[in-house]
């Protein structure tokens, strides 16, 4: 049997008891009210006629009843706060699905761009000589003729010059490795939620776009802008899915406009705040990143 109780079922028994309280207070108070009529009669000439309270009228003799009472009440409502349950809100998901239009051209994954050569060295500069240049002063000839040394002294030798160091040649820049974004992979990137659920990866990737789907249009909002104007359409945006699971490069690559692309851009990028990451794209066993277009449709009811 179930024994589970919606929010309408408490409202409705929290009502009850509220109205069978104010119905016994008003049904006691005109009981006693009812008495003191006859009450003051009875007392009347006696020393007793100058009381506020006759022990007739008093109410603390009825404080017993009412402590049952509340303590029924009590119970009835901690009865109806426990078996109180709360049903997740269900997304319809009737005419949406992960599927692109046939015209939208996806724009191919942008790679590093190629490191652009050096620039050719400028030609050499040739000046013309004119015949007529006038020559330079005459050399001036000295005499070097050579004579011969009685002497026994050593000749001297010669000295040679010292070699200049060379520069060190400059390190080559190390080139930064870019892993390469595949499009499609043997296991496609899969959103948190069902890899516990057990059963093959296709209805693993099954779930897991179900699940996306209700996490997207529970937290998308219409633009109220697109709203007053009736702008309905499809926006897609293209993200990477890292291979530790995380969300890269979200761009918007087809917008209807009225800030429907920026509004299903901001859920998406908003995926890196969930508890549990995405299950990366895996190619030979590997993780790799893999690049995922997502589909947005937003339609006026």
């Amino acid at each position: 049997m179930d024994f589970s109780i919606t929010g309408t079922h408490f409202a409705i028994g929290l009502l009850a008891v509220v109205l069978v309280t104010v119905g016994v207070v008003f049904l006691v108070r005109s009981m006693i009210g009812s008495k003191s009529s006859s009450l003051s009669e009875k007392y009347k000439g006696t020393a007793s006629a100058s009381m506020k309270k006759y022990p007739e009228a008093n109410v603390f003799n009825l404080s017993s009843v009412f402590w049952r009472l509340g303590l029924v009440s009590a119970v009835g409502l901690a009865i109806l706060a426990f078996s109180w349950t709360t049903y997740e809100e269900k997304v319809d998901l009737t005419g949406y699905s992960l599927e692109l239009p046939e015209d939208i051209e996806i724009e191919p994954p942008r790679t590093a761009p190629p490191k652009e050569p050096p620039p050719p060295p400028p030609p050499p500069v040739i000046e013309e000589v004119p015949d007529d240049e006038p020559l330079e002063d005459p050399p001036k000839f000295e005499d070097q003729t050579v004579t011969k040394d009685m002497s026994n002294k050593p000749a001297p030798k010669p000295t040679k010059p010292k070699p200049k160091p060379q520069p060190k040649p400059k390190p080559k820049p190390k080139e930064e490795k870019v892993d390469k974004i595949f499009q499609v992979v043997e296991q496609m990137p899969r959103f948190p939620g069902c890899e516990d659920a057990g059963g093959t990866d296709a209805e693993k990737k099954a779930c897991a776009d179900k699940k996306m789907l209700e996490y997207i249009y529970k937290n998308i909002k219409y633009p109220t802008i697109a709203r007053e104007n009736g702008v309905e359409g499809t926006a897609v945006v293209s993200f990477v899915v890292e291979k530790d699971g995380s969300i890269t490069d979200a761009k918007i690559i087809r917008d209807p406009g009225a800030g429907t692309g920026d509004e299903a851009l901001r859920v998406v990028e908003k995926m890196n705040e969930l508890p549990a990451k995405w299950t990366p794209g895996k190619q030979r066993n590997e993780s790799v990143r893999v690049q995922f277009n997502l589909p947005v449709r937003f339609r006026l009811e």
